[in-house]
């Protein structure tokens, strides 16, 4: 359900005079964006959707990307993020310490119109490694721990798919270790530094694109990987897109601005919304807090909050 930008922008007249959150007027609207690139690269992709804010709020947009994930989780609960586009994993994460901090509003639509993409593990195309049975004493990389295609979902279906494996190192693999983000493994593959790892993707479109979007399309864009030296070893489930979270305490007028600006952003500006999105996309449609009941509870039994 898509509505026009025109509608973000009727309310900023009233925004700019003065609305209130947490009984003081909103000088400045902050948005965090997660780890997957290095920090610049991040910000680039988002310059576009702060310039939108600031002229639909009428008020100063600063962007933030923090080392980690949990930069963004402890913003937003702590209240110096405004807004954000959070793994599932990250907003279980952010759910289970204060269910009271954050509404999801919108998810991010598919080139087909589903809202799911998967993890993938991948290797280099010349390692001799086509399958996770390949891995055995192989060095293995997670990206970050609060991220659910980067840890928390191949940590639970890996060992599923490998009777009685573990993640621990020295078990089924050798070092497993955590890179740091979906960028820094996708360089540690290609560079031989692991032998392999897994990242996000939509799984859509071609491989030597780095599929339609995700981590893999962006380091693609970057120039960072080749897609032929790489080959794809493992697939999860079907895991959903990660919501658009805004604060529960942004008053009303702010809440409803930023979710038609972010709804209707593919429609005013197709290039802003492949950079906020990772790649190809139909833009946002609503989403509810339970689309991520099941991460919520893997999560809760696999890590806790």
């Amino acid at each position: 359900m898509k509505k026009t930008f025109a509608l973000a922008l009727a309310a900023s007249t009233v925004l700019a005079t003065g609305a209130l959150a947490d009984g003081h007027a909103i000088t400045e609207f902050r948005i965090g964006i997660l780890g997957g690139e290095n920090a610049q690269d991040r910000m680039n992709s988002y310059q576009c959707l702060a310039d939108y804010t600031s002229e639909a709020l009428g008020v100063e947009t600063k962007l933030f990307a923090p080392a980690d994930y949990n930069g963004v989780i402890q913003g937003l609960l702590g209240g110096t993020i405004d807004m954000a586009w959070l793994g599932a994993s990250a907003y279980a994460a952010t759910y289970l310490q204060d269910p009271d901090a954050v509404d999801p509003v919108l998810i991010k639509v598919n080139v087909d119109g589903s809202i799911g993409y998967h993890s993938i593990g991948f290797a280099r195309a010349d390692s001799g490694i086509t399958s996770l049975d390949d891995m055995a004493g192989k060095d293995f990389g997670f990206g970050d721990p609060n991220s659910t295609s980067g840890y928390l979902i191949p940590s639970i279906e890996i060992p599923q798919y490998k009777d009685g494996v573990t993640m621990e190192s020295g078990d089924y693999f050798g070092e497993v270790k955590f890179t740091g983000g979906h960028e820094q493994t996708i360089v540690a593959v290609n560079n031989g530094d692991i032998d392999a790892g897994v990242t996000w993707a939509d799984g859509q479109g071609n491989w030597e694109d780095g599929y339609n979007s995700g981590a893999l399309r962006k380091a693609v864009d970057a120039g960072l990987i080749d897609m032929n030296n790489l080959v794809q070893i493992w697939k999860s489930n079907v895991i959903p897109e990660g919501p658009i979270v805004l604060r529960k305490a942004l008053p009303d007028d702010v809440r409803a601005t930023m979710t038609e600006l972010v709804d209707g952003l593919h429609e005013r500006d197709e290039d802003c919304a492949y950079g906020v999105a990772a790649g190809e996309t139909l833009g946002f449609q609503p989403v509810t807090h339970d689309t991520y009941i099941s991460i919520v509870e893997a999560r809760k039994a696999k890590i806790g909050g």
